[in-house]
């Protein structure tokens, strides 16, 4: 089962309120059993454009137990926090399991 991915660009109006946010939205997100791989405020982009002045990428197990946590009551309550400090995309993808027994 491929793990899941929750990836945000922020674009951040409220540092004190993504402080705060973040407090709030810790204890689910180890409940849930994420993992915060990616905290960075100085992407580089090569193409295109890139929304935000921050990146994060937090992993789960599963693209499953990423819903459940975004769902979850405990992260509800911090969801608004982040929603009124920054104007955020947010996206779940599903990490790649490469096919094997190629021939």
């Amino acid at each position: 089962m491929p793990k899941g991915y929750l990836i945000l660009t922020e674009a951040i109006h409220d540092q004190e309120g993504m402080e705060t946010y973040g407090e709030a939205s810790r204890p689910s997100m180890i409940e849930f059993g994420g993992v915060p791989l990616i905290v960075d405020t100085n992407v580089e982009v090569l193409e295109g454009e890139w929304h935000g002045n921050r990146t994060v990428i937090v992993e789960f197990e599963s693209v499953e137990k990423t819903h459940e946590w975004y769902r979850s009551e405990s992260y509800a309550a911090a969801r608004p926090l982040r929603q009124a400090a920054a104007d955020c995309h947010v996206v779940i993808a599903s990490g790649w399991v490469p096919r094997t027994g190629r021939t």
